[in-house]
C-alpha cells in the first residue's frame, strides 16, 4: 500500500500549516483561551472559506466528497498549532449526521455546517473515561410527539461554542440519538487542563424532544462514532507531538550547559531519539487507520485501537520529557513547552485511553 500523499494533499497541508502560523499562532492561541468560549467566529468562517469544514460531506451535501486522509492532514497541522478550533467536534458530528439522520436533516445541517453557518459537536458517553453502551446513561421518556430529558452530559468538547448539539440517549434500553439547539439546553464551561480543548455541561431541563430530531443509534453506529473520534484526537496527537519534538531539539541545539550544548549529551540526545521513533510509530499506524474509516471499516477498530493504544501513553511521555528537558523553564505558563504536556493530558483518554485500546487489540485478535 502507497502511504504517500498526493500533491492536492500536500497543498492542504501547506495551506493549514500557513494559516496556523499566520493567524492562529500560539500567542493568538493563547489570547483566544482566555475567551469565554475559546472560540473565534472570524477564524472559523475562514476555515469554512477555504473549504476545510467541508473535506468529508459529500458533494450532494455541498461538500468536497474527500475521505479520512484528507481530513488527517487537516487535523495533524490543526494539532502541530494546538488550535483551539472545533475541527475535531466538526468532523465527528458529520459523522454522526451521515450516520442516523435522513435525507432531509443532511441536507439540511451539512450544508450549514461546511459553510460556517453552523458550529456543531457530539456528546457520547456520560463517562468520559468509559467507553461502552452502558455508559451512555442519559435518559429520555417517550410521550405523544416526543421525547422528554431531564439530565446532563459533562464534558462535552466545544458545548460553550456550539450551535447544535448530536446527544446519545437511552431511551428504555434503546439508545437513540437527538438534536438540539443551545436555546433548548443550558450550557456552562468545565474547567478543562488544557485551555485549547474547551469543554462544557449540556443540561436538560424538562426538555420535549419532537419525533423528528430522534433517531435510532445502533452499537455498530455507535462503536463507528467512537472509532472515528480516536481517529481524529491521535491525527492531532501527531501533529503536537511533532511539534513538542523539534521544539525541544531546537533548545537542546540553543542552551549550555558545561560549557556545552545540552544536545551533546547522551541522556539528551537518547530520549530526543525515542521521542522521534515513538511519534513515527504511532504515526504510520494512524495513516492507516485513517485509510480504513472510508476504504475498509471491518479493519477500522482494530487498527484505530493500535494507534490510539500506542499515542495514548507515548505523546503523554513526550509531553512529560518535552518540559523536563526544556529544564525550570518547561514549567512555566509563560514558554510553550508545558501546553504541549497539558494537550498530552487532554489526549489521553479522549476516546479511550490505552487500556481500553490494547485490551481491545488483545479481543480482536482473540486473547
Amino acid at each position: 500500500m502507497n502511504f504517500g500523499f498526493s500533491e492536492e494533499q500536500e497543498m492542504l497541508r501547506d495551506q493549514v500549516r500557513r494559516f496556523m502560523q499566520e493567524d492562529l499562532g500560539l500567542p493568538q492561541v493563547k489570547a483566544l483561551t482566555k475567551a469565554s468560549t475559546g472560540f473565534d467566529p472570524a477564524l472559523w468562517q475562514k476555515a469554512a472559506s477555504l473549504g476545510w469544514l467541508g473535506l468529508t460531506i459529500p458533494e450532494k451535501f455541498g461538500g468536497l466528497g474527500l475521505s479520512w486522509v484528507d481530513l488527517t492532514v487537516l487535523l495533524e497541522e490543526a494539532g502541530r498549532g494546538l488550535s483551539p478550533l472545533p475541527f475535531v467536534s466538526h468532523a465527528l458530528t458529520i459523522e454522526a449526521i451521515l450516520a442516523v439522520c435522513g435525507k432531509a436533516q443532511k441536507e439540511m445541517w451539512l450544508s450549514a455546517m461546511a459553510q460556517g453557518q453552523a458550529i456543531c459537536t457530539t456528546a457520547l458517553y456520560d463517562e468520559p473515561n468509559w467507553i461502552h453502551p452502558d455508559a451512555i446513561t442519559l435518559k429520555g421518556v417517550r410521550e405523544s410527539g416526543g421525547v422528554r430529558i431531564n439530565g446532563s452530559k459533562h464534558f462535552v468538547s466545544d458545548a460553550c461554542a456550539a450551535d447544535y448539539f448530536m446527544v446519545a440517549i437511552r431511551i428504555e434500553k434503546q439508545l437513540a440519538m437527538v438534536a438540539v439547539g443551545k436555546e433548548q439546553v443550558s450550557v456552562k464551561a468545565q474547567p478543562q487542563m488544557d485551555a485549547t480543548k474547551p469543554s462544557g455541561s449540556v443540561t436538560f431541563n424538562n426538555v420535549l424532544i419532537d419525533d423528528s430530531m430522534v433517531f435510532k443509534l445502533s452499537r455498530k453506529q455507535l462503536d463507528f462514532l467512537t472509532n472515528c473520534g480516536a481517529v481524529a484526537v491521535t491525527a492531532e496527537a501527531v501533529g503536537a507531538a511533532e511539534a513538542a519534538h523539534k521544539l525541544t531539539v531546537n533548545y537542546a541545539n540553543q542552551r549550555v550547559q558545561f560549557d556545552n550544548l545540552i544536545g551533546k549529551y547522551q541522556g539528551v540526545k537518547h530520549r530526543l531519539a525515542d521521542m522521534y521513533v515513538d511519534i513515527e510509530s504511532f504515526k504510520s499506524l494512524l495513516y492507516y487507520a485513517a485509510w480504513a474509516v472510508n476504504q475498509s471499516p471491518a479493519e477500522l477498530p482494530r487498527a484505530i485501537s493500535l494507534a490510539k493504544g500506542y499515542a495514548a501513553d507515548a505523546f503523554a511521555q513526550i509531553g512529560i520529557d518535552v518540559v523536563g528537558l526544556h529544564g525550570a523553564i518547561g514549567f512555566t505558563a509563560e514558554y510553550d513547552a508545558q501546553l504541549y504536556l497539558k494537550r498530552s493530558k487532554w489526549v489521553r483518554p479522549a476516546f479511550g485511553d490505552s487500556d481500553f485500546h490494547l485490551q481491545r487489540v488483545a479481543t480482536l485478535g482473540g486473547v
